[in-house]
């Protein structure tokens, strides 16, 4: 099997039908019919997902409960048997005609190719605002410009995808968690710009609960990425503050405080925290092959 397009779904009944089907489409357009299968990852779903989708033409693999979208990931990339791994949302916001374009990136020498959503394309004001606060983020903190960092539409080569499923997290950032942790390991990664229409049915996410949890992974991946780039900036903050309090008790008490002290002494406790970090963090992504 060469391709593997692998779509998480939870009560998605109303566009999983139509989702499949327009995939079978462009599939048999590109020759792919006979060497591709579609996965459903039913996660849990208590309306008829996991049977329109089997009507549709698609495998289905089944949660006997919801354990979340990172989850269902994990689940469609053991379960699948292609080479190249191709992520969709089931709710109709991805164009099929959008995966030969993913495709071609990747035969182009990439790992991973994501599908970047372009100005129009956000759910809300709310959402592409902090979606382009965890792209800036993200670029700082790999070195490297990330164009969108929580798109769930990306083709990636499915053995190097695989080494990273430990770390994936169960619930909605596993594209964060998947781009940071690639560029990591040293492999390549690609945009192509899209276009996401609107999502069929209601969304699952939570703009605040899941905001919050979104910047809590970014900071945990990036003590995987680069700890120093979170580290070091701390460090450099407490020792400038205890160098400006110490100037000002100085030169109006004339004497050494004990809270330039404890600024001095944390600063050089958190510089230390982050070399161990990054000696921690060559031994995660040691190539063991």
């Amino acid at each position: 099997m060469h391709l593997s397009i692998i779509l998480p779904a939870k009560n998605e009944a109303a566009a999983i039908g139509a989702t499949v089907e327009k995939i079978h489409v462009q599939l048999e357009q590109m020759g792919l019919e006979a060497s591709a299968e579609v996965l459903v990852v039913n996660d849990g779903s208590t309306d008829d997902t996991a049977a329109v989708a089997e009507a549709a033409g698609a495998r289905v693999v089944h949660h006997p409960y919801s354990k979340g979208n990172g989850a269902a990931i994990k689940t469609g990339a053991r379960a699948a048997q292609g080479e190249v791994l191709v992520f969709m949302d089931a709710d109709g916001q991805h164009d099929p005609a959008d995966i030969p374009r993913l495709l071609e990136r990747l035969n182009q020498g990439h790992d991973m190719v994501v599908g970047a959503r372009q100005k129009g394309s956000q759910a809300s004001v709310g959402r592409g605002l902090a979606n382009g606060l965890y792209n800036r983020l993200a670029s700082w903190m790999t070195g490297h410009k990330v164009e969108d960092l929580t798109s769930g539409f990306r083709a990636v080569r499915a053995d190097k995808f695989r080494e990273f499923l430990y770390l994936l997290p169960n619930g909605f950032s596993y594209p964060t968690t998947s781009t940071m942790a690639f560029f990591r390991a040293g492999y390549s990664v690609a945009y192509v710009p899209i276009h996401a229409a609107k999502r069929i049915g209601k969304s699952h996410i939570r703009l605040l609960r899941d905001g919050t949890r979104f910047l809590l992974i970014i900071f945990k991946i990036g003590t995987l990425f680069s700890p120093m780039k979170i580290f070091a900036p701390v460090a450099l903050l407490m020792f400038l503050l205890g160098t400006g309090w110490y100037g000002w008790t100085f030169f109006t008490l004339h004497r050494f405080t004990n809270m330039s002290a404890l600024l001095y002494t944390g600063s050089v406790i958190t510089f230390m925290m982050g070399l161990i970090s990054e000696q921690i963090t060559a031994l995660m992504y040691k190539d063991g092959r």
